[in-house]
């Protein structure tokens, strides 16, 4: 299933918008396919012209850095999601349904029959799990929340609230288990390929055992709430 969806992205993290221009989505996608290769630490702007072709100047025309570009691709995945969840529980019935198709949305690996023209979302699935946190672990993330850059990640994780208030209304603590269910889907995914003994369910290294965890997680929190 290919989903097709426009998004706008703050335009503080951008000098010139590369959904605008060829080059521009050019950057975009190839830098997608760089990161996810070589990873955030070893990209830069040199290699990534390199990839494109292009010039390092044009793309710093369109990026003033690296970590401004990164938060670019985040706010893309985090939107992308969101689009995913809201689509897939659209006709769902109950609540419990709802939570667990969005904690199947969360654990991405198992659904790559999705796709999108726009970007490569598996690619981008891994640079979220690998580099997602360093968008707002900076010294300049109270600066970065003031432009609101992180507003798609701020909606995802109310869209997944909303749900949990669904299932449990006088549940306290929806927002802080919302963002606590998104960062530990990628945590614990990247422990079970990485550092098994920080998790239960490295053996197999399926998506399904991590998804059994997080709905544990999830439905005790709410009822026992």
């Amino acid at each position: 299933m290919q989903i097709e969806f426009k998004i706008k992205i703050n335009s503080s993290l951008y000098l010139r918008d590369p959904d605008a221009t060829e080059v521009g989505k050019n950057i975009v996608k190839m830098s997608i396919k760089l990161i996810s290769e070589i990873g955030y630490e070893q990209f830069t702007f040199k290699k990534l012209a390199a990839e494109i072709p292009t010039t390092e100047a044009t793309v710093y025309r369109y990026f003033e850095n690296k970590h401004k570009l990164l938060i670019y691709l985040i706010d893309y995945y985090w939107a992308f999601i969101r689009y995913q969840v809201l689509y897939s529980i659209n006709n769902l019935k109950t609540p419990e349904e709802k939570i667990r198709t969005i904690i199947d949305l969360l654990v991405w690996e198992d659904n790559d029959y999705i796709n999108s023209s726009e970007i490569d979302p598996k690619a981008l699935y891994y640079i979220a799990i690998t580099d997602g946190s360093k968008t707002f672990l900076s010294k300049e993330v109270d600066e970065l929340n003031r432009n609101q850059v992180f507003m798609p990640y701020k909606e995802l994780c109310e869209l997944i609230a909303s749900v949990f208030r669904e299932y449990n209304s006088d549940y306290q603590h929806a927002n802080s288990l919302a963002s606590t269910l998104v960062e530990t889907s990628h945590l614990q995914y990247f422990f079970m390929h990485h550092l098994p003994r920080l998790c239960d369910f490295s053996d197999r290294k399926d998506p399904k055992t991590l998804e059994a965890f997080l709905e544990n997680l999830v439905f005790g929190a709410l009822e026992r709430g």
